[in-house]
């Protein structure tokens, strides 16, 4: 199993320097992570870092908690796109699932799919922020997720209480199918844990250790031919 291009390379700490930023794209650049997956701030820097190299720029949008309007949400999708991201990974409203307004799910999840009229390559990931809800609540996004046909549906933002579990992964993977990608997320530090939930169906991991999880990967094929 190859997992540098399952690795969305995270670093989304508040204090991110342009020199963490730096070191992030080029740990990326030489391992062909999928992305990075960084602040909007960082957006421009990153795609200037990471031109003529395979792995490609995400970020993040209503981040960590989601509460933003959705106008806004998608003013701030459009400015990291013309800054050159390639991906975005968007908190969905929390309160609207809570208190049943599915619609309005609906409405802010094909608000950002609509953004591919004018970037046809755009990847889209929305983020559930799993330890706040229950598990009819989760199956219940991933059915509008599967019927509007977004990219991903992702479990955490690594902010919350909690981040990915098997049981939630599982369930994410058996209501979407192939119809929709999974990224697991949020406290997935180690060669096993990438692994386990690959083989649970996430094709996307998002880690800040994702040389780490590499390279213990290829210490294991060094000794044992894996």
């Amino acid at each position: 199993m190859t997992l540098e291009k399952y690795i969305d390379h995270t670093l989304l700490k508040a204090d991110a320097s342009k020199e963490d930023i730096k070191n992030l794209c080029k740990e990326a650049s030489e391992h062909h992570f999928a992305s990075v997956c960084i602040n909007p701030t960082y957006v421009k820097r990153a795609s200037e870092l990471l031109q003529n190299t395979d792995v490609k720029v995400c970020t993040v949008i209503g981040f960590p908690l989601g509460a933003t309007l959705t106008n806004v949400k998608i003013f701030e999708a459009k400015q990291a796109l013309q800054d050159g991201a390639t991906e975005l990974d968007y908190v969905i409203n929390i309160s609207d699932i809570k208190n049943g307004d599915f619609d309005n799910v609906k409405k802010e999840m094909a608000a950002f799919i609509a953004l591919k009229e004018d970037y046809p390559n755009l990847v889209i990931k929305v983020i559930l922020e799993i330890c706040y809800l229950t598990s009819e609540e989760i199956s219940k996004i991933c059915e509008i997720a599967k019927v509007l046909k977004i990219d991903f549906v992702k479990t955490s933002t690594g902010f919350g209480t909690g981040g990915a579990t098997e049981e939630t992964v599982s369930l994410m993977k058996k209501i979407v199918g192939n119809e929709v990608e999974v990224k697991a997320s949020g406290g997935i530090r180690t060669t096993a844990d990438a692994k386990k939930y690959i083989e649970l169906g996430a094709t996307r991991i998002g880690t800040s250790n994702g040389v780490g999880i590499v390279n213990l990967t290829e210490e294991i094929a060094a000794r044992t031919g894996y």
